[in-house]
């Protein structure tokens, strides 16, 4: 398993996180595994709220939650950090650990490309803000800021310990 980080700077629109780095694992196992094997290993490591599907097409970002998406099938573009961001391709195996207010789209891909989403423990419930209203972004980056990072690292490795 191999692993990287990226910091995203801060946007009008999109304001990315403060100080925690997008965590990049390639070469997961239970993402390869499919379905089971990944919302399982997350679950494991305190991260639910599971889903099962694609990434929306459009710049997004989420204020009350960190997110991971585990790459199930498939390859594709991911933009991260919002339109200042950086494209970064990814495939079966891979695993992105986005902070709280890490801009995300899906810029392109092939037809089976499929993520297992997840959720730290207590911010299953999170919000979806596309950095229309700069009054609601402002709010947001609050928020982003006080946002703890979660006890455990949802695959188990070393990058979520990097963000204390």
């Amino acid at each position: 398993m191999e692993f990287e980080t990226w910091h995203a700077l801060s946007g009008d629109r999109i304001p990315n996180h403060p100080s925690f780095p997008v965590l990049l694992y390639r070469g997961v196992e239970a993402a390869a595994g499919g379905v089971e094997a990944c919302a399982t290993q997350f679950s494991e490591h305190g991260w639910g709220g599971s889903w099962v599907d694609g990434v929306f097409g459009f710049h997004h970002f989420h204020s009350t939650s960190h997110e991971v998406l585990g790459v199930i099938g498939g390859h594709a573009t991911l933009e991260l950090g919002g339109p200042q961001g950086q494209a970064f391709e990814v495939s079966t195996g891979d695993v992105v650990v986005l902070p709280a207010g890490t801009g995300h789209r899906l810029a392109s891909s092939d037809q089976e490309f499929t993520v297992v989403g997840a959720y730290p423990a207590g911010q299953e419930d999170y919000d979806l803000l596309r950095g229309d209203d700069p009054e609601e972004v402002a709010a947001a980056r609050e928020g982003i800021a006080a946002l703890e990072a979660p006890p455990e690292d949802p695959v188990g490795g070393e990058g979520v310990g990097r963000w204390r």
